[in-house]
């Protein structure tokens, strides 16, 4: 029987993929959306450097000013990355979409795997992953295949395969970033914002590095 959890995080994701449709076929839904998530997502990453100085008693001016920096940073070139992108080539959406897509259907299959299966623990760092979970992980961006195939310009399944495994990989490795972070400040979500997610840096910490790995990678692989 899913948990009420659980519930709520699928259903979380569900609109959240309505979010990303629209974003795909509005530009000014895309503006404002990527506006919104940068402001929030800079106030989450804030408070949670701010809490890990805390904790290791170094809240003083300058981490305070190194908090708001990096944060800053961290998200301007996620959120003009996509803008960059978009402006160079109207193909590249399909990418930028893929890319997403694989970080959510990554979550949403580690989730699930690491529920029903369980099994041995992945790494210290998040003691709720599971090796099983990111096989889970694994399995569910494989299985966007089928629905992209057709949109994504190549003939070699095996290109878009291994492309598929890396961002995935990627994405996992944003996870356990974030998650090491809240393990150091001492807290379980970044904020309460999402409904079963936590906050919204909870929700993106994968995609802040799937994105720019995605379209790094096709671009190698010339697709």
């Amino acid at each position: 029987m899913i948990s009420k959890n659980l519930s709520k995080r699928i259903l979380t994701s569900g609109l959240l993929f309505c979010l990303l449709f629209f974003m795909y076929k509005y530009t000014y839904i895309l503006i404002v959306s990527l506006i919104l998530i940068s402001i929030i997502s800079w106030i989450e990453f804030y408070a949670l450097l701010s809490k890990i100085f805390y904790h290791d008693n170094l809240n003083d001016h300058f981490w305070r000013f190194f908090s708001k920096s990096f944060s800053l940073i961290y998200l301007t070139i996620f959120t003009f990355s996509i803008f960059y992108i978009k402006s160079k080539n109207y193909g590249t959406d399909i990418y930028i979409i893929y890319s997403l897509c694989i970080s959510i259907a990554t979550d949403i299959g580690g989730l699930i795997f690491g529920k029903i299966i369980k099994g041995k623990k992945l790494i210290k760092i998040s003691p709720n992953k599971t090796i099983s979970g990111s096989m889970g992980s694994f399995i569910f961006s494989l299985l966007l295949i089928p629905f992209f195939i057709d949109h994504i310009a190549t003939n070699e399944i095996w290109s878009l395969i291994i492309i598929t495994v890396l961002i995935s990989l990627i994405s996992q490795i944003g996870d356990l970033f974030i998650s090491f972070l809240k393990r150091k400040a001492q807290v379980k979500d970044t904020s309460d914002l999402l409904p079963g997610h936590g906050g919204v840096l909870d929700r993106i910490d994968g995609i802040l590095f799937a994105i720019p790995a995605g379209l790094f990678l096709f671009t190698i692989f010339d697709i």
